[in-house]
């Protein structure tokens, strides 16, 4: 399983993929580590339920669009992670970026580009969640790599097709899927320790 030093030698030395974000929009998320050396933890979110927002609900990392205000997308995330969790991020070990991702679109005109930045809390933060978050909490980096985790996520509005996901507590509650699965997918291939293979026999959580 990854340790801290590991994590902050590969991420340091990954070169990231950099998207251009030309007729693109543009936001980015924060994936925040802490923890004890051997044992570190990541912070994930509920996305609070909200018309008009496509990841409505979902589990994610803090982050959200950019604002003509920030200084870059590393300065969004920190912000958005600001405001939707209460850490500060400044007080923080900055890691390094992971790839881009492009999310669905947007407009007709383009989709939506993505950033990833990677943090460590070196000093524990209390979280002071806002509006836009249901509940956020840490979780083993461990655990995301445990084979019996890894089901199959049918989306209520998609129910047709089945998505590959990481169950934290059940197979219908804080299932981490899409975005926020590539972006640890990534993280994990940066690290060296790919998450277990996609397998068409997944069936679920409790199974064996």
């Amino acid at each position: 399983m990854p340790n801290f030093e590991e994590i902050r030698e590969c991420v340091a030395a990954h070169r990231p993929k950099i998207l251009s974000h030309e007729g693109m929009g543009q936001a980015s998320v924060a994936l925040i580590l802490e923890g004890s050396e051997e044992d570190p933890r990541v912070l994930f979110i509920e996305r609070a339920r909200r018309e008009g927002d496509p990841w409505s609900g979902q589990m994610a990392f803090p982050g959200g669009r950019a604002s003509p205000e920030d200084d870059g997308l590393r300065a969004t995330a920190e912000r958005e992670t600001r405001e939707e969790v209460g850490i500060e991020l400044g007080q923080a070990a900055f890691l390094g970026r992971i790839d881009d991702q492009e999310g669905r679109p947007t407009s007709p005109s383009g989709g939506l580009l993505i950033g990833a930045y990677v943090y460590r809390l070196e000093t524990s933060q209390s979280l002071a969640i806002n509006h836009e978050v249901n509940e956020a909490f840490w979780f083993p980096v461990r655990g995301l790599l445990e084979s019996r985790r890894h089901v199959y996520y049918r989306h209520p509005a998609i129910e047709s097709m089945r998505f590959p996901g990481i169950a934290l507590r059940d197979p219908d509650q804080y299932v981490v899927w899409g975005l926020t699965y590539r972006f640890l997918e990534i993280f994990f291939e940066i690290v060296g320790h790919p998450l277990p293979a996609r397998s068409s026999d997944l069936k679920g959580f409790h199974d064996s």
